[in-house]
C-alpha cells in the first residue's frame, strides 16, 4: 500500500464488555485518520458483553461523516464472524440463526450493515489483553465508562 492510499484509511479498535455479564456494561471505539485520534465511548446499565461489542463498532461506524476505506480492529470473534460470515445467512433466513430461532442482538447487527453498507472495510480481529496498545486502550475507555455509570447510579 503507497503512502498516499495509507493517508486515506480510518483505522478503527473497538471493544465492549460487562460485568457481570450480563450485567453494567462499556463499550469503546477509536478512530484514527491522518494522525488524529477521536475517542468515544459509552455505558448501559443492564446489557451483555456481545451487545457491548455490537455496540462500539455501529457507533464508530455511525460517527463517519463520509464513505471510508476503515480497517476496523475488534477482539471479538462474535463480531467479526457475524459481520463477515454469518450475516448473509441470516439475512437470506430473514434473520433467523441456523436453529431456526431469531438472531440475537439483530437490532445491532441492522444497525451495523446499515452503517457499513457506505464504507469499505477490513474486519480484523487482535487477540485482546495480548499487548495491542489500541486495544489495551480501548478497552481500557470501555471498562472507564463502566465503571462512571455505576457510580452515578450508586445510592
Amino acid at each position: 500500500m503507497d503512502s498516499e492510499t495509507a493517508d486515506n484509511i480510518v483505522e478503527i479498535w473497538t471493544d465492549g464488555g460487562c460485568r457481570p455479564n450480563p450485567g453494567p456494561g462499556g463499550w469503546a471505539a477509536i478512530l484514527k485518520f491522518r494522525g488524529t485520534m477521536k475517542e468515544l465511548s459509552g455505558a448501559e446499565a443492564e446489557t451483555t458483553n456481545n451487545r457491548m461489542e455490537l455496540t462500539a463498532a455501529a457507533e464508530a461506524l455511525t460517527a463517519l461523516t463520509r464513505p471510508c476505506t476503515i480497517i476496523l480492529h475488534t477482539d471479538s470473534e462474535y463480531l467479526r464472524n457475524g459481520i463477515t460470515r454469518w450475516h448473509t445467512g441470516w439475512v437470506r433466513k430473514n434473520w433467523r440463526n441456523a436453529a431456526g430461532d431469531p438472531v440475537k442482538n439483530m437490532d445491532l447487527w441492522k444497525r451495523i450493515l446499515d452503517a457499513a453498507a457506505a464504507h469499505k472495510i477490513d474486519w480484523r480481529w487482535v487477540r485482546g489483553h495480548s499487548g495491542n496498545a489500541m486495544n489495551e486502550r480501548a478497552d481500557e475507555l470501555a471498562t472507564q465508562a463502566r465503571e462512571e455509570l455505576l457510580m452515578s447510579i450508586k445510592p
